[in-house]
């Protein structure tokens, strides 16, 4: 069904439901409606990739991060035997290719400073965040307190593995300490360029 045709069912479904109480069953009562509490569920948005797990509504500018996985960071280099391979230009280009010309249907997670934490999935794709892990081109994020757990990221990153598929058959830092190792060091330059 095209997006528009769905957009105007749903529009007529809600003007429906605001014709005619949908409480009307409960004995009119509002507070008696039971409705489950979901995850903010958006509008299908097309994006444009920033990186390997962030990206862009091209209409509001929002910026999207994938819930539960991390990934090389842009200029993150893996070793394959004695042969060094760009595993950050790779995820950003399978995430283009997994979103490009495509609507992306995402559920927030949280709102973060400057960006949302959302799952996200498109028609070839019914969760990006596993298919990535399932693919080898991401790895699970460090687990956080109060953070709903997904077990089939950790099983599609244990297939991955298993498989030596993507990054596991390489060398590579994992991301999160790739970062602080680069930050470090570039803290060290600035303090030796401060220093007299």
């Amino acid at each position: 069904m095209p997006l528009r045709e769905a957009r105007v069912l749903a529009a007529a479904a809600l003007a429906a439901c605001t014709a005619l109480p949908c409480h009307a069953q409960n004995g009119g009562d509002p507070a008696s409606l039971y409705q489950p509490k979901l995850a903010a569920q958006l509008p299908p948005l097309r994006v444009e990739v920033i990186d390997g797990i962030r990206f862009r509504d091209i209409e509001t500018k929002t910026i999207f991060r994938l819930y539960g996985i991390d990934a090389c960071a842009s200029d993150q280099i893996a070793t394959l035997g004695r042969q060094p391979w760009p595993c950050g230009t790779m995820v950003r280009a399978w995430l283009v290719t997994a979103t490009l010309n495509t609507w992306l249907a995402c559920a927030v997670i949280r709102d973060e400073p400057g960006e949302r934490v959302a799952r996200c999935a498109t028609a070839a794709h019914r969760d990006l965040s596993a298919d990535m892990l399932r693919e080898g081109v991401a790895v699970l994020a460090p687990a956080t307190d109060g953070e709903p757990v997904i077990g089939d990221y950790a099983a599609a990153e244990q297939q991955a593995r298993k498989a030596y598929r993507g990054l596991w058959s390489s060398a590579f830092q994992m991301p999160w300490d790739w970062r602080a190792a680069r930050k470090a060091a570039t803290n060290v330059a600035v303090q030796a360029e401060a220093t007299p």
